[in-house]
């Protein structure tokens, strides 16, 4: 008998299950697929067997990567692309391409590079859920992550500098978002009636932007402009994760059964927890 398949993301907050764009991702598949996970919000990559978040872990086997980890619910029957002609699937794999390259840049720089964000909002976030002494260490190694993965992909000819490098990701980020409100339209879904994994990797990207308090929100009222893809959001948030759906009751439920968490200076916050667990199989 196949052992239980247990999921470690990172926890929610903003009225999401998790702040995560890769844990989004595979909490919404997993929910549209109906797949039959046990989910720890562990907020410590140290915890983990690779040390990567989210991870996938069933039969001593560890899965890391969202399309890795929606590869390995199919290979178990829990496929929410059933549905999509071979025309849809194609279309699927070029949208999902296209918000990796467009979207996830402009993504990182928003939360982990851009310092009014990152001071105020990223790192005040993490390091306070993050165990001491790791607080300390995490967020900032995150954010030097996050950039070189900027530079490496976008630092190319003819950008030579980071303001340049930087006006170009905004402006794919932007022509990106038009084209996803396009796409959607008036649909609750990019592709027929049902969810499918693109809507999960969509949610998974705009989630984040659409609901966090960011100080510096130039992409973010860009994206509160296009209406469509803020109830798209908002509709996936009441229909699959109602239980989440306001930050009180998440931040009620952990301060109660979870452990207890301390204030300080942000550059001093943290969190001193055992694990919380959600069963999405429901």
């Amino acid at each position: 008998m196949a052992s239980p398949m247990e999921l470690m993301c990172w926890g929610g907050d903003w009225g999401l299950p998790s702040v995560h764009t890769d844990s989004l991702i595979v909490l919404a598949y997993a929910k549209f697929s109906r797949a039959a996970l046990k989910v720890h919000f562990i907020n410590n990559p140290w915890k983990t067997p690779t040390g990567d978040i989210p991870v996938l872990t069933s039969d001593n086997t560890n899965v890391v990567q969202p399309e890795n980890i929606l590869n390995f619910l199919r290979k178990r029957k829990y496929d929410a692309d059933y549905e999509l002609s071979a025309k849809e699937g194609a279309d699927t794999l070029a949208f999902i391409a296209l918000i990796e390259e467009k979207l996830r840049p402009a993504l990182l720089h928003t939360f982990w590079v851009d310092i009014e964000n990152y001071c105020n909002l990223t790192r005040p976030w993490f390091a306070s859920r993050i165990p001491f002494p790791l607080n300390f260490y995490l967020p900032g190694q995150m954010s030097r992550s996050a950039m070189n993965q900027i530079v490496l992909t976008k630092g190319e000819p003819p950008f030579y500098n980071l303001k340049e490098v930087e006006a170009q990701i905004y402006r794919d980020a932007k022509e990106c978002l038009n084209l996803l409100s396009y796409k959607l339209g008036e649909s609750n879904f990019f592709f027929g009636k049902i969810p499918t994994s693109f809507d999960a990797f969509a949610f998974g990207f705009l989630a984040p932007l659409c609901k966090a308090e960011l100080p510096n929100a130039h992409l973010q009222k860009h994206l509160h402009q296009l209406h469509n893809l803020c109830q798209f959001c908002e509709n996936i948030l009441a229909q699959y994760f109602i239980q989440n759906s306001t930050d009180a009751a998440i931040s009620m439920y952990i301060s109660n059964t979870c452990g207890v968490y301390i204030r300080f200076p942000h550059y001093l916050d943290f969190y001193l927890s055992p694990v919380f667990t959600l069963d999405l199989s429901n």
